[in-house]
């Protein structure tokens, strides 16, 4: 018996090493040589820290980009989804409530135009970014507020969109904040 726990007691002792002592400093290690170095990539405006960009922001004035709904109404601290399924009453409420305050703030737009993840919360109720076509949609609103020409802000979207790491792995996105931060600062 002993001959079976001095190695088990062993092997539990390095990998309780590896999996709580080195695995994590390499993971910190990592992080510190990300943009934010691994506290998150802050944006800031005229030297002032204005949020995060890897955390969805609420913005619902219509000189701005709106960001995609939450459903922990992006409180960090709750990151979560609704839980509710597509066949669900109140769900389906919720959704198309999002459809008509969406509408009547973006005349001129039909339903079947609007992107889903305009109306629909993500699974984290914390994403950041959104699809090119999400933000092109409510370029026509941005442009008649701000008084600029469409063509100016789809041309400022085109600039903030980002392409798929390698050229093929996940979607274009677009982060809300930064392109809200780049709308104010268009002259």
């Amino acid at each position: 018996m002993k001959r079976y726990i001095l190695p088990s007691l062993k092997l539990t002792l390095v990998f309780i090493i590896l999996t709580a002592v080195i695995f994590p400093l390499l993971i910190a290690a990592v992080g510190k040589l990300t943009p934010g170095q691994g506290k998150g990539e802050t944006v800031t405006v005229n030297g002032k820290v204005v949020g995060y960009a890897n955390i969805g922001q609420k913005f619902t004035e219509d000189k701005y980009f709106w960001s995609r709904p939450s459903a922990v109404d992006y409180n960090a601290a709750g990151s979560a989804g609704s839980n509710k399924g597509p066949s669900n009453p109140d769900y389906l409420k919720t959704v198309q409530d999002r459809i008509d305050t969406f509408l009547v703030h973006n005349p001129g737009i039909k339903k079947e135009e609007i992107p889903a993840e305009l109306v629909t919360a993500s699974g984290s109720g914390l994403d950041p970014d959104l699809s090119p076509a999400a933000a092109k949609v409510q370029a026509k609103r941005i442009a008649a507020v701000r008084h600029l020409d469409e063509s100016k802000i789809l041309a400022l979207v085109d600039q903030q969109t980002v392409k798929p790491l390698l050229g093929f792995m996940g979607p274009e996105k677009v982060n809300v904040l930064k392109l809200n931060v780049a709308l104010d600062e268009m002259k």
